[in-house]
C-alpha cells in the first residue's frame, strides 16, 4: 500500500526538527529545491502514520502551497502512477482559502494575500490588485466548490482518502455538502493547528509550524480516525 500526502507548509514539516521551509534552504540539499527538508519530513506526521500503517510514503507537499497546486500536483501523480491507485490511500491537508497559484512564464508561483510575496516584474501590479481586493467570501466558496469537485472525481476512482484542514474551516459556507468520512469537520473547528496547537507550542512565537512533539500528535489523532472509521 502506498500513502500519499500532499498539502502545505505543515505537511511538509517545515521547521519540525530545523530551521527550514524548504530543502534548498539547506546548502546540503540545494538540489531538492522547494521540497521538504528529509531531517523534518523524517519526523513528520506523514511518515509516522505510514510507519504505522506500513505503508509506503510519497509527500508531494511543499510550503506556501495554495490549493491549486495540491490538487494539480495530486492530479499530476495520480495521472503518472495510475496503475498504482487501487492501492493508495490519500490523506490531503487543504490551505488557507485565499491562496492562489499563477503560470508565469513556465513557472509555478504560490500566492497569499500577506502582500510579501515575489513575483516577476510583470506581475507585481495584479499582485497588488490581488492583496488590496480580497474577496473572503467568494474565495471561500471557490475553495469550497473546488475541494467538493475534487472529493467527487476521488471517489469515481474509488480512490479511499481523507481531507482535512490546516488553519481554516468553511463554517461560513451555507450549503453543506455530506462528505461522509473523507473529510475530518469541514465545517467545525477541528483543524490541524486546533488540535496540535491544544497541546503543543509552535517552535517559536512568531512560527505557525510545531516541531516533532505536534506531529506525533497529529499523527495520533489521524491513526484513531482511520482505525476508528475502519478506512484502511
Amino acid at each position: 500500500m502506498i500513502l500519499y500526502t500532499n498539502g502545505d507548509s505543515h505537511t511538509a514539516a517545515a521547521e519540525c526538527v530545523n530551521n527550514h521551509a524548504f530543502a534548498e534552504d539547506d546548502k546540503s540539499y540545494w538540489m531538492m529545491g522547494r521540497a521538504p527538508h528529509p531531517h523534518n519530513l523524517a519526523q513528520s506526521f506523514s511518515k509516522l502514520l505510514s510507519n504505522r500503517l506500513s505503508m509506503g510514503l510519497v509527500c508531494n507537499a511543499e510550503s506556501a502551497s495554495s490549493n491549486d497546486r495540491i490538487i494539480r500536483t495530486t492530479n499530476n501523480w495520480m495521472k503518472k502512477f495510475k496503475d498504482e491507485l487501487y492501492r493508495t490511500f490519500m490523506i490531503i491537508q487543504w490551505s488557507t482559502w485565499e491562496r492562489e497559484e499563477w503560470l508565469i512564464d513556465g513557472t509555478y508561483y504560490q500566492i497569499n494575500a500577506s502582500g510579501t510575496d515575489e513575483v516577476p516584474n510583470s506581475h507585481k501590479e495584479k499582485y497588488k490588485e490581488y492583496v488590496a481586493n480580497i474577496n473572503w467570501a467568494k474565495k471561500t466558496d471557490d475553495a469550497h466548490s473546488k475541494i467538493w469537485k475534487f472529493h467527487k472525481e476521488l471517489d469515481k476512482k474509488k480512490i479511499a482518502h481523507i481531507f482535512y484542514n490546516g488553519n481554516n474551516n468553511f463554517s461560513k459556507i451555507k450549503t453543506k455538502k455530506k462528505w461522509g468520512t473523507s473529510y475530518i469537520d469541514p465545517y467545525g473547528d477541528t483543524t490541524y493547528d486546533k488540535v496540535v496547537g491544544a497541546k503543543c507550542e509552535t517552535v517559536s512565537p512568531t512560527s505557525w509550524h510545531y516541531g516533532a512533539d505536534g506531529h506525533r500528535v497529529w499523527a495520533q489523532f489521524l491513526t484513531k480516525y482511520i482505525v476508528d472509521n475502519k478506512l484502511v
